[in-house]
């Protein structure tokens, strides 16, 4: 891989905001009950570099929005991710592989309960209306390979 790793100056300007999946290879968001996750992040602080994260998305098997709350905290090349509430017992390393205008890749390590994985996010209100051939074009950029590529559904449905 050639690129280099976004900084935590990068990340602390590219990452708040909004950002919906739209390819991913993680268990959690192939299952068709889970559906439309967004995922919020927003700067808490620059120095250390830590992030409220939050991910809102469908349970289509129960017809109710969920949400998933945590905080992100720079270590090392990546952040460590707990969990708030009844999540607070969990944690997961994860790291930002690479950003290409309003396209994000994330990297998941694996954890006590997830396996690793990849996902492909686009800033909510961008369409991008190649992104496969796009990401294709500029896996370097965005820090992913080509085997990670080949493994990724592609979620073309776009959130309501």
């Amino acid at each position: 891989m050639t690129t280099d790793a976004p900084t935590a100056a990068e990340l602390a300007d590219a990452l708040p905001g909004r950002w919906t999946l739209r390819a991913t290879n993680f268990p959690m968001w192939l299952k068709a009950e889970n559906q439309d996750p967004v995922f919020e992040y927003e700067l808490l602080s620059s120095e250390p570099l830590r992030f409220r994260d939050t991910v809102h998305y469908r349970d289509a098997g129960k017809d109710v929005a969920r949400t998933i709350n945590g905080t992100d905290r720079a270590r090392g090349e990546g952040f460590v991710w707990r969990g708030k509430g009844l999540l607070g017992l969990l944690s997961s390393r994860w790291s930002v592989t690479g950003i290409d205008g309003d396209i994000l890749a994330l990297r998941f390590e694996r954890s006590a309960v997830t396996p690793a994985g990849v996902d492909l996010l686009v800033r909510e209100g961008v369409e991008i209306a190649e992104l496969r051939r796009e990401v294709a074009a500029d896996l370097d950029k965005l820090g992913i390979t080509i085997e990670e590529f080949a493994s990724l559904s592609w979620l073309d449905h776009i959130p309501a």
